[in-house]
């Protein structure tokens, strides 16, 4: 993290321009109160810092930045490129996005561009120049805050001008019609290509569109962000060298864009994390959000750009958050590796698409549970510095790919049940409910290190992935593999011979068919599955279950120093909690102390120094946690508790 060594970055959005310069010193004075250091500013200010092509008004601008400078509080300083003003619409109607029915979107929200439009990085470039010309040495700038939440809205445009550029990405990756037809299997449907001119994004078409076609624009798309962030990155770079930069990801909520690529670019990774009010526990896919960001910075402490401090604005129900929850969500990310607590946003806004999002100060005002929390919030993070700079280790690793979410988003698939991102996220529960810590890990990352690797659903693997996991259990880890994982190459071509294609060694077992389910299957040991089960042949493994007919529905297989388990159903949370337990038990992967159920434990340490154990209670009664030397200590309901050692 950028920051000042023992400081927890507390603040949030702050958007001055949406009120009259009279409230802004209260706003600041508020923030002390509050215990804000850090606040993000000029996310959405392009209209009104160039309300003119070419024509630029920074004084409002320079008023706020010397306003923060002079209370103490430092900026994430954003360049405005989320939201190009409504005369770049009006100017440059070819640089508005086109979606896959041919139709162009039009100025009236944000993110109102192509981002393969050269006019638009133009005009985004320039600008960003201008800000950093402005600010390089002011003394409130902190870090960049390039953009804001790329393509949360415009991931993939189809224009004219992004078939252009897919072509030419194209031609970078396959540098022949010949090797692209073959990647494609243009054979099929008579789609083989004798021009590169032929080739067109996936646009609505009669029938399903090639899936090599599909997840390459996909990857395409995801580029074409990431060239507009490290476009803007350099140029800010060039002007303030010593600056670290950013832009706020959207990791495990969005997945249009491959935040790997992204994240390898940050010099800090930043996300955005909001909880689903539909989810039955949603604190722990808050867990599952905040251990994926923590794993994109490479187990490095990361920053939490923005949650809410109650209701957001834009789900069928929004539900505000309980006493408590606030806190409990904050120090849930803190725990799991985030050296930063900020919110959307600051003040709540009284006008706009965002006006019944929960903010920091509420609509009414400070007599308020949201701020006596944000308050209270404030004081706790400032006596918490030490846990600053100190890291999480996890035994345990899922792998996860963007392109094996894409390929698998295609339609023609053999069920629409098996969601993989739905799949990861439980398998990560159920490590949550077991105490362990739980790393997210890209297929051809390094694995060294950890005890267990597991694999709820990964579709697609290339080659180099697929080795990477038998050289970890050949070296004596322990892998359990899911369903309709290893079935594909990286351009979305069946592995032949048998699956589970990329692993049948690693797991020693031959799948010749699938048998989707629509209702609940019994294995012989009473366990239960559904929605997917699969013909399978032992070659090696040994089985541990089978279905009602005798064929394996879970396997063990030794391999190397290591063992792979396979699993041929979609087992149900209590059968997949056992074998959850089974692996842990035979990697030595344990939780850091012991808890009752809904009581969230994370350790945080220093190399060789302090660390801090996190105990955050989910329930509604008291519970006593046991750490690994045998103490004990009890967490109130709703509380959290943390333990320096």
């Amino acid at each position: 993290m950028p920051d000042v060594p023992g400081v927890i970055a507390y603040g949030g959005d702050w958007n001055p321009e949406q009120w009259p310069e009279e409230t802004w010193e209260q706003d600041v004075a508020l923030m002390r109160e509050a215990g804000v250091n850090r606040v993000s500013v000029g996310i959405f200010s392009w209209s009104l810092l160039e309300p003119v092509e070419g024509v630029f008004d920074f004084d409002w601008f320079d008023r706020v930045m010397d306003l923060l400078a002079a209370n103490g509080i430092r900026a994430n300083l954003a360049t405005p490129t989320a939201a190009p003003p409504p005369w770049f619409g009006d100017a440059y109607p070819e640089a508005l996005p086109v979606d896959a029915d041919g139709r162009r979107l039009h100025h009236g929200s944000r993110q109102g561009f192509c981002p393969s439009s050269p006019i638009y990085r133009e005009k985004a470039l320039r600008i960003a120049e201008q800000v950093a010309l402005r600010y390089r040495e002011h003394p409130a700038l902190e870090l960049w805050h390039v953009h804001n939440e790329y393509g949360c809205h415009n991931s993939r445009c189809y224009c004219d001008t992004s078939a252009a550029a897919f072509r030419a990405w194209l031609r970078g990756h396959y540098a022949t019609l010949d090797a692209l037809n073959e990647a494609w299997g243009t054979a099929f449907w008579s789609q083989r290509y004798s021009d590169w001119a032929q080739i067109l994004p996936p646009r609505a078409t009669p029938s399903f569109t090639n899936p090599g076609q599909q997840l390459d624009y996909r990857r395409f798309s995801s580029d074409a962000l990431v060239e507009l962030y490290t476009a803007e990155r350099d140029l800010l770079k060039k002007i303030t060298p010593d600056v670290p930069a950013t832009t706020n990801l959207m990791a495990g909520a969005h997945w249009d864009m491959d935040n790997w690529a992204f994240a390898a670019e940050l010099d800090v990774v930043s996300t955005d994390h909001y909880l689903v009010g539909a989810r039955a526990e949603p604190h722990i896919d808050l867990a599952f959000a905040a251990d994926y960001a923590r794993s994109l910075n490479g187990g490095r402490p990361w920053l939490l750009m923005e949650h809410s401090t109650s209701a957001v604005n834009w789900q069928p129900r929004n539900l505000a958050k309980t006493p408590g929850e606030l806190r409990r969500n904050s120090l849930s990310h803190l725990a799991r590796g985030a050296d930063g607590i900020m919110f959307f946003q600051w003040r709540q806004s009284r006008a706009g698409a965002e006006k019944w999002h929960s903010a920091m100060l509420p609509h009414a005002g400070t007599r308020t549970k949201i701020w006596r929390e944000v308050v209270a919030l404030g004081a706790e993070l400032a006596g918490l510095g030490d846990v600053a700079g100190s890291t999480v280790k996890a035994d345990v690793a899922l792998l996860l790919d963007h392109s094996s979410v894409w390929a698998q988003d295609h339609p023609a698939q053999p069920t629409t049940d098996l969601d993989p991102v739905e799949e990861a996220k439980r398998w990560h529960a159920a490590l949550w409910r077991a105490g362990i810590t739980c790393d997210v890990a890209h297929p051809e990352g390094d694995l060294t290190g950890y005890r267990l690797v597991v694999v709820p659903a990964l579709y697609l693997v290339s080659d180099a992935g697929a080795a990477n996991l038998e050289e970890f259990a050949r070296g004596g880890g322990v892998v359990v593999v899911g369903p309709y994982s290893g079935i594909v190459d990286e351009h979305d071509r069946v592995r032949l011979g048998g699956y589970p294609g990329a692993w049948r060694d690693l797991l020693g077992v031959s799948v010749e068919e699938f048998f989707p389910l629509d209702g609940p299957i019994r294995l012989a040991s009473g366990r239960s599955g559904s929605v997917w089960s699969e013909v399978a042949h032992t070659t090696t493994a040994k089985v541990l279950d089978t279905y009602a007919t005798g064929e394996p529905a879970w396997t063990r297989n030794e391999f190397g120093e290591g063992a792979a388990h396979y699993l041929t159903t979609r087992l149900d949370d209590d059968a997949l909690a056992e074998v959850i337990a089974t692996a842990c038990a035979e990697a030595g992967a344990e939780p850091p102390a012991t808890s009752a159920p809904g009581v969230e434990v994370v350790r945080r340490a220093h190399p060789g120094g302090r660390s801090f154990l996190f105990a955050i209670n989910h329930t509604t009664g008291d519970a006593t946690v046991t750490t690994p030397g045998g103490g004990t200590a009890t967490v109130p309901a709703g509380d959290v508790l943390i333990i320096a050692d």
